[in-house]
């Protein structure tokens, strides 16, 4: 007979915004997410026998999305994740396991006249920074801090040769070229007993962000990469050196290629090699390169 191996379902795409008001000083901080909350449990009669008696809606988990946003602080965001996951095991006997997502949207606050404004922010990029929170009933909560959608590009300091080269290979090697990609990067924490246990580590989650952040840029920058896959083990390696409640990290980089233009064909000019100043930005195809690195 056939039967429910997996199964989860809960609400996405659900839109958050909180704004902290310092009275004292005057000086607000606001938060945008978007969440997503996927319950696990005792579930299977809801899609074998149309049992909705064991269906917690998914407007109600909507509602407490918000009510926790409300009552909770949202920041660091991997605070409010582990909390809103463990509400459901705590609440729901049935529900052995709740999935969290919180994406949160970049807002930098203005500079005005060389102040930072109390009030006023710009969106600087579609970089987010990304938490995932998994609380299991019994096992504590598991943890993944992410960057996603930061774009970087440098002009040099790039090259690709010594490649396995064969009847299918047309790619000629390259000792300098232009490197971008849209970083994606996870650092997964040693797994938390509680909810308490997260809030203990909170200062940690924001300085973890920006270590990473760091060394992401300045690996980047600095290296005389020979590929992308030996700069993002680096990368890697330097977070896991820096972060020590992190266990892995791992690292999804689109290689988002420039190519020359040859432009012979109009009067001889001159523009690729070293001559080479206009190029071709390609939407794809491109190269995709994953990593995971762990701690020994």
């Amino acid at each position: 007979m056939p039967f429910v191996s997996a199964a989860r379902y809960g609400k996405d795409n659900v839109r958050v915004y909180k704004v902290h008001r310092d009275q004292a000083t005057g000086v607000q901080t606001v938060y945008e997410m978007t969440v997503c909350c996927l319950l696990e449990g005792d579930i299977a009669s809801s899609y074998t026998h149309a049992d909705n008696s064991v269906v917690v809606a998914t407007d109600t988990i909507k509602n407490t999305i918000y009510i926790t946003a409300k009552q909770s602080p949202v920041h660091p965001p991997e605070v409010y994740a582990a909390t809103l996951s463990s509400h459901f095991i705590e609440k729901y006997g049935h529900i052995h396991a709740a999935h969290v997502k919180v994406v949160t949207h970049r807002w930098t606050r203005m500079d005005i006249d060389g102040k930072p404004h109390p009030h006023s922010f710009l969106r600087d990029g579609e970089e987010k920074r990304t938490v995932e929170a998994t609380a299991r009933r019994g096992e504590g909560i598991a943890i993944d801090s992410s960057i996603q959608g930061l774009t970087v590009l440098k002009s040099t300091g790039s090259a690709f040769h010594g490649f396995l080269r064969d009847e299918y290979t047309t790619l000629p090697e390259t000792w300098d070229r232009i490197l971008s990609t849209d970083v994606d990067s996870t650092w997964k924490w040693a797994r938390f007993a509680d909810v308490k246990a997260v809030e203990k580590a909170a200062p940690q989650f924001d300085e973890a962000w920006a270590a990473a952040r760091n060394i992401t840029l300045k690996q980047f920058a600095e290296d005389n990469s020979a590929s992308v896959q030996a700069t993002m083990y680096k990368m890697c390696e330097n977070i896991l050196g820096a972060v020590p409640g992190v266990n892995h990290v791992e690292y999804s980089l689109p290689n988002k290629h420039y190519f020359e233009l040859d432009l012979s064909w109009h009067k001889g000019i001159k523009n690729t090699g070293k001559d080479a100043e206009v190029y071709v930005p390609q939407s794809g195809p491109n190269g995709l390169i994953k990593c995971e690195v762990s701690r020994g």
